[in-house]
């Protein structure tokens, strides 16, 4: 596979991807959302069906990593690095596009949640966001993810055990072929793991296990020009990134150890 089809389907891939789980994240966190509080199995299977929709769709175009601690993890045990850089481009950008898209969909929503006096209190006459980057903000978790309970390196290990679990899982039951993405029952089979990972590890910190996942949704977050939409929490966000970084070396080594 090309360059260009690397960068395009892992673009389009992750923008699905983000689209479909920030979807679902939102409609059940939102005001005026028809499926207000319908709660962590809506969430996880929301998640699950983002991923097999994604990896479907652009699995002939570039594999469908879709998540750099997957890219990570297959080149480290094929010891193949050139396109990694591409991968990662096209994954970063995808989950941006995927989460402004998911702000466009619920725009109404998203106004009218942040500007619910139940919700955030006397901020409701504030016009526009402030800017501060502190604590969480009422929506953030709809964009990235963060720690019911802050203990780093509990949050960090979560992190790194979802993503070894899920890598390992791409590694040994998912591949197609030649190796370099995920197969027709591969997509499926990592579906149905991100489901199991997000019912029995989501709980202590939502469950990244993809740092493009929450860094591009992050910046997005970041960036709009939602009212009260407090910080973006920049203080957390490097354990969604470094974790399941770690998680996916740590499953290829584990790969090359007991499976090769």
């Amino acid at each position: 596979m090309s360059s260009s089809d690397i960068f395009i389907g892992e673009t389009i891939g992750t923008a699905v991807l983000i689209l479909l789980g920030g979807g679902v994240v939102a409609a059940v966190s939102l005001k005026n959302s028809k499926a207000r509080g319908a709660g962590w199995l809506a969430i996880t299977f929301g998640w699950g069906f983002a991923v097999m929709t994604a990896v479907y769709m652009t699995a002939a175009l570039s594999g469908a990593h879709l998540n750099p601690a997957v890219t990570l993890g297959i080149a480290i045990k094929d010891e193949s690095w050139s396109d990694v850089p591409v991968y990662l481009a096209g994954q970063l950008l995808g989950a941006m596009i995927g989460a402004t898209l998911v702000w466009v969909a619920y725009y109404g929503q998203f106004r009218a949640h942040l500007t619910d006096r139940e919700i955030i209190g006397d901020k409701a006459d504030m016009p526009i966001e402030g800017a501060h980057n502190g604590g969480a903000g009422p929506v953030l978790g709809i964009f990235s993810t963060g720690p019911e309970i802050r203990v780093v390196w509990q949050n960090l290990a979560t992190e790194i055990i979802g993503t070894a679990v899920l890598v390992l899982a791409v590694l040994t039951q998912g591949l197609n072929d030649d190796g370099k993405g995920l197969s027709t029952l591969g997509g499926l089979i990592t579906a149905f793991v991100v489901v199991g990972i997000g019912l029995s590890l989501g709980g202590p910190t939502g469950y990244a296990i993809n740092p493009a996942r929450d860094l591009g949704p992050r910046i997005v977050h970041a960036l709009l020009p939602l009212p009260n939409k407090g910080g973006s929490d920049w203080g957390y966000a490097w354990i969604p990134v470094v974790g399941p970084l770690a998680g996916g070396a740590l499953a290829a080594g584990i790969y090359d150890l007991a499976f090769v």
